[in-house]
């Protein structure tokens, strides 16, 4: 079964209604270079990492100039993993990875799979995504799938598949690609009046049902 990452949470309502439609993760976005309306100050991020239940993965997301920072921010949220954007390279990765106890998710560009082979080694799992040209995700934007299928079946590391899905294309994502797990934002954030960021919770059950009810292809 596909797990689920309902990613860019602000409040405790929403972290509710993740958790309450079945969400596997939950993604707090803290310290980023760009204006983002998902973006919390650490505190809030501590307060809703410390909120989620058992067996509920929570995520740091991040955009790092140095990977100190990253584990200056690891130390104090205190997240079960950390998702890494921008452009640290392999090695700094590699000591992150190293370093901090969270697991350590790499973005990298769902148009470069050499940037995900790059990185395959060194980090816990890849979320390929389609960013922007600062490397953040949160595009909104979907990418070709089968050619990420084809980029996923080579590599060891887990795949968490991103970029533009919603509770309408998630299905068909998930039998295009078979990832390990699915992430979304922007697209479960419909109809919330006049507040960027917050969640729909009709769009967050329906996204996590139709990602989790998604018969794959069984390996040959």
């Amino acid at each position: 079964m596909t797990r689920v990452k309902v990613c860019g949470l602000t409040c405790r309502d929403d972290l509710r209604v993740a958790v309450e439609a079945g969400a596997d993760a939950v993604g707090l976005l803290v310290d980023v270079p760009v204006d983002s309306p998902r973006e919390i100050e650490p505190e809030l991020a501590v307060e809703l990492a410390a909120a989620a239940p058992p067996f509920v993965t929570t995520v740091l997301v991040t955009m790092p100039e140095t990977p100190e920072r990253a584990v200056e921010l690891a130390r104090i949220v205190g997240p079960d993993a950390i998702q890494i954007h921008g452009e640290l390279g392999a090695g700094d990765l590699a000591y992150l990875t190293a370093t901090v106890e969270p697991q350590v998710l790499k973005v990298v560009d769902a148009t470069d799979p050499e940037q995900a082979r790059r990185y395959d080694e060194v980090a816990d799992g890849l979320l390929v995504d389609s960013v922007d040209e600062d490397g953040a995700g949160g595009t909104g934007r979907t990418h070709d799938w089968e050619r990420t299928a084809e980029v996923a079946a080579t590599l060891d590391s887990p795949v968490v598949l991103a970029g533009g899905l919603t509770p309408e294309n998630v299905g068909d994502a998930v039998r295009a690609v078979e990832p390990f797990a699915v992430d979304v934002a922007s697209g479960v954030e419909r109809n919330v009046e006049s507040i960027p960021g917050r969640k729909d919770p009709e769009a967050v059950a329906e996204f996590v049902a139709n990602a989790k009810r998604t018969s794959t292809a069984p390996t040959p």
